[in-house]
């Protein structure tokens, strides 16, 4: 089997002594997609070296250069999206459907991305003093360090590295480890592509290794990182010592609520799209599910009729539902959680087994638990699984209450057929991304994405407001 390492100042490396990782298939553990090098930090001094020297030639290129560039990433993706789709679902367990689904907005963010290179504007307006004139420049911020997750492996990193590219910024890419085909693939369509040597660079390793020398680097100009809050809060002290201008994406606890007038047919759907698809492995999962109390009975009665209608199996398999966990880790931290609410005196697990198949894989049933209380920890920490809780809200006012009793803010919904109750939501919400009578998974990429309180930190990803992170500005004065 084929070593894979990493991509630096245009070339592929592999250093001597890496150590390199098995990358498994979850669906069938006796599937190996590749292995893949351990990288040295002393690799990221080399890709940061790179970066700092094709920078400055790079952020002069024509923004016609750069759009044509972006344009064949974005056209190389799409043409090739089932191939991609199929490797992205055997190294992360997305269904192949959702898989190609990803992949094709990949493809997408290149392509949007490749036409704001070309909408880059500044201002130009008179000054307050007679005969001088002031101009505001949009420049790039230097070399930008990439840190991103593994449950999105080519969404993420497309939606940090085209923007970056586009406004004439250099890359240090560091995909999770645990999912870094996809990032090679992606690299390998950039390299295609024809960017300048070290315009792009990839490091692939462990996160306390490479992903740290990353994050500590002082040749970083900004970081813009997507993971969970523990390590986005060490990522923030880490750029505040040396001013480095950071942007975090963290977890969220988004809830979902159904209002008393709401579609139940069309509620259940919607929580269970945004509750267990992608196996619940979403920021944005709907993870609360604050029901009414006036149709709670009857939401939870139609939600495990609808359940047990989920067929849960290997990714590749297209009758497949829900494809598995991601690795035995996150399992493991699936079951804790199930079996901390099975300890609750007032709560009940309804589904959340482990399951066996044709072959070994990370296999769990999609699990309800009823009777929850919003202080309860199942309410409070981020499980990432196919996993929702339900609260029972005495009314509307104590729904909304309920859903903003959180220390996130990343996405929230309501399901009602009220337009008064939509607007009231949509306004009351301490959410930075609301969906009505939608999953709270799943968005556009040419609007902002981003959250509030510990769910973001930094200028919003995605659309134009991409360039408030991605460039710097600069007030130049002029007398004539």
């Amino acid at each position: 089997m084929s070593q894979q390492g990493s991509y630096v100042a245009g070339s592929w490396v592999v250093p001597r002594g890496d150590e390199f990782r098995e990358n498994l298939n979850p669906s069938n553990l006796a599937d190996v997609v590749g292995r893949f090098a351990r990288s040295s930090a002393a690799l990221v001094d080399d890709a940061v070296d790179a970066a700092r020297n094709a920078q400055k030639a790079w952020a002069r290129t024509s923004p016609q250069t750069r759009a044509d560039l972006l344009e064949h990433v974005a056209a190389a993706i799409l043409a090739d999206s089932a191939a991609l789709g199929e490797l992205l679902a055997r190294e992360e367990g997305k269904t192949r459907a959702e898989a190609v689904g990803e992949v094709v907005r990949a493809g997408q963010i290149f392509r949007f991305f490749s036409g704001e290179a070309l909408r880059m504007t500044g201002e130009h307006q008179d000054s307050t003093r007679e005969g001088v004139s002031v101009t505001i420049h949009r420049e790039p911020v230097g070399v930008v360090g990439i840190v991103t997750p593994w449950n999105f492996p080519i969404a993420i990193p497309a939606w940090k590295i085209a923007p970056a590219l586009a406004f004439g910024n250099t890359v240090v890419f560091k995909p999770a480890e645990l999912v870094p085909a996809s990032a090679s693939a992606l690299a390998k369509l950039i390299e295609l592509a024809g960017f300048p040597p070290g315009v792009f660079n990839m490091v692939i390793g462990a996160g306390s290794v490479v992903g740290e020398a990353v994050v500590t680097h002082p040749g970083i100009d900004a970081i813009t990182f997507t993971g969970s809050e523990s390590v986005g809060q060490h990522v923030a002290t880490s750029a505040a010592e040396r001013f480095t201008k950071v942007q975090l994406e963290m977890g969220g606890k988004n809830p979902l609520v159904i209002a008393a007038d709401a579609d139940l047919d069309v509620a259940v759907e919607i929580a269970v799209n945004g509750a267990y698809f992608a196996t619940g492995q979403r920021c944005t999962a709907s993870s609360r599910l604050i029901v009414d109390r006036a149709v709670h009975d009857a939401f939870v009665e139609r939600m495990l009729a609808r359940m047990a209608d989920l067929r849960v199996g290997d990714a590749l398999e297209s009758s497949t539902d829900i494809g598995p966990v991601v690795d035995s880790s996150q399992l493991d931290t699936d079951l804790s959680y199930l079996a901390i609410a099975r300890e609750l005196g007032h709560a009940e697990v309804h589904g959340g087994e482990r399951l066996e198949r044709a072959t070994e894989g990370y296999y769990l049933s999609p699990a309800l638990i009823t009777g929850t209380q919003n202080h309860d920890r199942v309410n409070t920490e981020e499980m990432f699984g196919p996993i929702a809780t339900v609260i029972e809200a005495d009314d509307y006012e104590h729904a909304v209450a309920l859903a903003n009793d959180t220390p996130f803010g990343l996405a929230s919904g309501i399901c009602t057929t009220s337009l008064r109750l939509s607007e009231d939501f949509q306004r009351r919400s301490d959410a930075g991304m609301v969906m009505v009578n939608l999953p709270t998974a799943g968005v556009d990429p040419h609007v902002p994405f981003g959250g509030r309180k510990r769910s973001s930190y930094g200028p919003k990803e995605q659309g134009a407001h991409a360039r408030q992170f991605f460039t710097q500005t600069k007030t130049a004065y002029v007398r004539a």
